[in-house]
């Protein structure tokens, strides 16, 4: 019977005061959709962000030949380390910890040409392993390099899929020939598209990738431009790291402790990075959504002052008829909850239905895809709660301090 008539009063109150009480539920329900699509777009932007960073590879590290800063066993300072294939084998026999490791030939300005298209690209020589480190998969109905290709030396290509429409065009490329360096090369597979945000050598959607076997005994190159490796715990990074300078320093006599004998780059450092950065992101952003339902929670706090205001002689009849405080107290916060969980659920509502229609517009690649999370979900019905709580505590406080002598007269 209370809540009935709670409900009754409240319904009689909006009905009188019908633009105040759509401006203050307005105010509710965009900062609910604040608070939820701030935290949806921080999240989607960060899981666009990662997934462009691992276009370069997931935490691996990128192993370059450096030159020696310090001396060592007789030999002095100043001394370019070059890295060869075999380096590869040594390192992953050496070091258990390995989970893949590839080496990587290079070369710029190579010639491809198909029919009466030419272009100019990067050509790389790698191994099977390589495709995986890199996160290079084949379209559909094709392949990556595979052992047999390099065993056997064999002229097959991947290609970006960039490639592959400088080439091309529309129409098919796997199973066909180009030719590189006037060289005929059977194209085996084509790139599935990708994001990436970053590179050492240029976007994979516009490289040729060879069997290194195959690009060593075309070019005699006896040296590798980098290698590629993969711990096989991303928590024993700095270990093998360690371990790469080790094995490699005795190999070619310098100091275990020259950094600059070799030079790294760890993706995983970008990572971290990232996930902090975005993770203060997000943050910043839910406080700035929470703010914004703070304001309308203040709008709700308002009206709600102004309602009791206009019933003070109904509050005062209320308690001469024996009324207690609480009853009061608890009549004016239930209006006040209704009215944030009128505005809190339309503005959920809102945002939803914002999150669902955003992939229609095809902004993915600059903002990601937003997402509603529960933890996005919780924060805001947290938040709600909180504000809507405060909003109707003090106007009930004092609707229920008032004397009734002194509301009768009003």
């Amino acid at each position: 019977m209370h809540v009935l008539m709670f409900v009754t009063q409240f319904l009689r109150d909006m009905r009188s005061q019908k633009l105040r009480t759509f401006l203050t539920i307005f105010g509710i329900i965009w900062g609910t959709a604040s608070v939820v699509l701030l935290l949806a777009f921080g999240k989607g932007l960060h899981a666009q962000n990662q997934r462009a960073m691992y276009g370069l590879g997931e935490r691996i590290v990128i192993l370059w030949g450096g030159k020696t800063s310090k001396p060592y066993m007789g030999f002095g300072r100043g001394r370019w380390i070059q890295l060869r294939e075999e380096d590869a084998h040594l390192l992953k026999r050496e070091i258990k910890e390995i989970g893949g490791i590839s080496p990587e030939y290079s070369k710029w300005s190579t010639t491809m040409r198909y029919r009466k298209n030419t272009v100019t690209q990067n050509m790389i020589g790698i191994y099977p392993i390589f495709g995986q480190l890199r996160n290079i998969y084949p379209e559909l109905g094709g392949r990556f390099i595979n052992h047999v290709d390099l065993e056997d030396k064999k002229r097959v290509v991947f290609i970006g899929d960039k490639l592959k429409k400088d080439l091309f065009g529309a129409d098919k490329a796997i199973g066909k020939y180009i030719f590189i360096d006037n060289v005929p090369f059977l194209v085996v597979g084509v790139m599935k598209k990708k994001s990436q945000d970053s590179s050492y050598s240029g976007r994979d959607e516009n490289k040729a990738f060879i069997p290194a076997t195959t690009f060593a005994a075309m070019y005699g190159y006896k040296y590798v431009n980098n290698m590629i490796f993969k711990p096989e715990d991303a928590r024993q990074v700095e270990f093998v790291k360690n371990q790469v300078y080790k094995v490699l320093g005795r190999k070619y006599k310098f100091n275990p402790e020259d950094k600059e004998a070799l030079w790294m780059w760890d993706t995983t450092e970008m990572e971290k990075f990232l996930t902090y950065f975005f993770l203060a992101f997000r943050a910043f952003l839910a406080i700035i959504g929470t703010f914004t339902l703070i304001v309308g929670g203040i709008g709700v706090s308002n009206i709600m002052n102004v309602v009791v205001e206009e019933r003070t002689k109904e509050i005062g009849i209320k308690m001469s008829l024996g009324a207690k405080k609480r009853h009061v107290l608890s009549q004016f916060i239930f209006e006040t909850l209704i009215i944030t969980l009128v505005g809190g659920v339309i503005g959920f509502m809102f945002a939803f239905t914002v999150v669902k229609i955003f992939p229609y517009f095809k902004l993915e690649e600059y903002m990601g895809t937003p997402e509603i999370s529960f933890s996005a979900a919780l924060i805001a019905v947290g938040v709600l709660g909180l504000v809507g709580l405060i909003s109707g505590f003090f106007p009930a406080r004092r609707a229920a301090n008032l004397n009734p002598v002194q509301a009768l007269k009003f």
